[in-house]
C-alpha cells in the first residue's frame, strides 16, 4: 500500500475507508432483549458473589459507575438494585455471527476484533452505494431490524481513528472523522481516550504536563520513549492521527485469543482469576468458530506502568478443549502472582496453530466517498 500524507501531518494508507462498528453494551443489552422484565434497569453480566467480577454492564448500570471487571462486591456498592445475570457466550456468539453476515453483505474485508466489534474496509464500492457513511448507516439499520440490538459506528481512513470515532457519540451513534480532520480531533481529545493508556496512564502524562493529544503531539519521540518505552511508538503515531494498518480479513492465523483493558486497575488475584475465566470462554468460542488447533497457552499483562510481561506454556499435544486451555492461563497467572503492580490488560492466546489461511489481498476499485 501507497502511504500518504496530508499537510497537517496526517498519515493515511491510500486514503482507505474504514468502518469500526461497536455493539452497545452487547452482553448486557443482548441480556435486556431476551428478558423484558431487565429492560430499563441496571444489569451486569457476570457472577454476583465471592470472586465474581462483572463482563459486561448495561448503560443504566454505568450511570452509578459500574463497570466491566470491577469485582462484583464493589458495583453492587455502587449500585444496590443492581441485577446480576449468568454470562450466556453460545447466545453471544450466535448473535455475533448474525452480525458478521450483516458486514459481509457490504465487504469481505472484515476484521472481527471480539464477538461485539469489527473493523471493516469498505474502499471498495461493491453495491454502488458510493459512501462510507451511507453504508455505516445502513449496516447499523439493519443491525437494529435483525438483532433489535443498537451499534455504534466510526468512520475515517484509518483504524485508529475508526476506533476513537465509533466511541464519540455512544450509545447507538454514528461519526465521521474526514480526510484532513483526523490530527484536529486527536488534538481536542483528553489522552484517556487513547486505547490502551487508561487512568494511571492518564495520571502519569498528567505529571508530564500531558493532558490532551494537542500536548502529547509537543512531546518529541526520545521523550516518549524515556518514559514510556516500547508504548511510545504508538503513543507518537496516535497523537499525529497515523495509524498505517490494512484491515486484515482472513489474514494467516499465528495465534487465537482476546484482551481486556480494565476501566479500573486491578490487583487482586481473585479479580484477574475470575477475569481470566471470562476471556478464556470468549477465545474458545473463537477457537471453535475457526476449526483451530494449537500447543501453545500465552497470558500477557500490561502493568500501570505500561510494562508487558508474559508467561507461555507448550504442550506435546493439541489443547484438547476449552478446560484445558482455561486451567492452563490460570496455571501461568499463579506463576505470575503477586504482582508488584496493579494490572491494567490482560490477554490470553491460543498459538502453534494447525491449518492457517492465506490473506487475500485488496482489489484496486471504484473509490467510495466518506460524505
Amino acid at each position: 500500500m501507497d502511504r500518504d500524507e496530508t499537510d497537517d501531518g496526517e498519515a493515511t494508507l491510500g486514503l482507505r475507508k474504514i468502518i469500526h462498528v461497536d455493539m452497545d453494551a452487547f452482553f448486557a443489552s443482548v441480556e435486556q432483549r431476551d428478558d423484558p422484565d431487565l429492560r430499563g434497569k441496571p444489569v451486569a453480566v457476570g457472577g454476583a458473589t465471592g470472586r465474581g467480577v462483572v463482563a459486561a454492564a448495561s448503560y443504566e448500570a454505568r450511570k452509578f459507575g459500574v463497570r466491566s471487571a470491577m469485582p462484583s462486591l464493589r458495583a453492587q456498592q455502587l449500585c444496590p438494585g443492581l441485577i446480576f445475570r449468568k454470562p450466556r457466550f453460545d447466545i453471544y456468539r450466535e448473535v455475533s455471527q448474525q452480525i458478521r453476515a450483516i458486514f459481509r453483505d457490504y465487504t469481505p474485508h472484515v476484521e472481527p476484533l471480539s464477538l461485539d466489534e469489527a473493523y471493516l474496509d469498505v474502499t471498495e464500492d461493491l453495491k454502488g452505494i458510493g459512501s462510507a457513511t451511507r453504508i455505516a448507516e445502513l449496516i447499523r439499520q439493519r443491525i437494529r431490524k435483525e438483532t433489535a440490538l443498537t451499534a455504534s459506528a466510526g468512520v475515517s481512513y484509518n483504524k485508529f481513528l475508526a476506533k476513537l470515532a465509533s466511541d464519540q457519540n455512544k450509545p447507538d451513534g454514528l461519526c465521521v472523522i474526514r480526510p484532513g480532520q483526523g490530527a484536529a480531533f486527536v488534538a481536542g481529545l483528553p489522552v484517556r481516550r487513547f486505547h490502551g493508556v487508561g487512568p494511571r496512564g492518564a495520571e502519569k502524562m498528567a505529571k508530564l504536563g500531558i493532558e490532551t493529544g494537542a500536548d502529547l503531539r509537543e512531546k518529541d519521540l526520545p521523550f516518549l520513549k524515556q518514559q514510556f518505552g516500547s508504548f511510545a511508538d504508538y503513543l507518537y503515531r496516535a497523537a499525529r492521527g497515523i495509524d498505517l494498518r490494512p484491515v486484515r480479513a482472513n489474514r494467516p492465523r499465528k495465534s487465537l485469543g482476546g484482551e481486556r483493558t480494565f476501566m479500573d486497575d486491578i490487583s487482586s488475584g481473585h479479580a484477574l482469576h475470575e477475569t481470566l475465566d471470562t476471556i478464556a470462554d470468549i477465545v474458545w468460542g473463537r477457537i471453535e468458530e475457526a476449526q483451530a488447533r494449537g500447543r501453545t497457552v500465552t497470558l500477557k499483562l500490561r502493568y500501570t506502568d505500561f510494562r508487558i510481561v508474559t508467561r507461555a506454556r507448550s504442550l506435546t499435544h493439541f489443547v484438547s478443549g476449552k478446560e484445558e486451555f482455561t486451567k492452563l492461563g490460570h496455571g501461568l497467572l499463579d506463576e505470575m502472582l503477586p504482582l508488584p503492580l496493579p494490572i491494567r490488560l490482560m490477554g490470553l492466546t491460543l498459538s502453534a496453530l494447525e491449518g492457517e489461511e492465506g490473506e487475500k489481498p485488496l482489489k484496486d476499485t471504484a473509490q467510495l466517498s466518506l460524505l
